[in-house]
C-alpha cells in the first residue's frame, strides 16, 4: 500500500488541525426528523485504501495473557498488534 496519501498525526496535532467541516450548515439539519430515502453518496472522491497484509507467524504467549485479549471479543489479534505498535512507535521516540 502507497502512504503518500496518508499522514500520521498525534492525538495533539490533532486537535490543533482546521476542521474542513460545515458546522453551520450542520446545525441547521433537521437530524431527527432527515430522510435518508433521497441520499445518494458521491463516491467520485473515494480512494480505495487496501492495508498491508499481515506476516504470519507462530508465537508463544502466557496462557493468562492470550485468554484475556480472547475475552474481549472478536479482533483480539487486532488488538494485540495495535498493543504492540504502541510499545514500538513509543521506543522509537525513546519514551519507553
Amino acid at each position: 500500500m502507497s502512504n503518500k496519501n496518508m499522514t500520521r498525526v498525534t492525538v495533539d496535532q490533532a486537535r490543533k488541525m482546521r476542521s474542513e467541516s460545515d458546522w453551520d450548515r450542520f446545525d441547521t439539519v433537521d437530524v431527527e426528523n432527515a430522510d435518508d430515502e433521497g441520499f445518494v453518496p458521491d463516491w467520485t472522491r473515494a480512494d480505495l485504501v487496501v492495508p498491508e497484509p499481515k506476516t504470519p507467524i507462530s508465537l508463544r504467549l502466557d496462557a493468562d495473557i492470550l485468554a484475556f485479549f480472547k475475552s474481549e471479543g472478536p479482533g483480539y489479534q487486532t488488538r494485540m498488534n495495535a498493543v504492540l505498535r504502541a510499545y514500538m512507535e513509543a521506543r522509537k521516540r525513546g519514551q519507553a
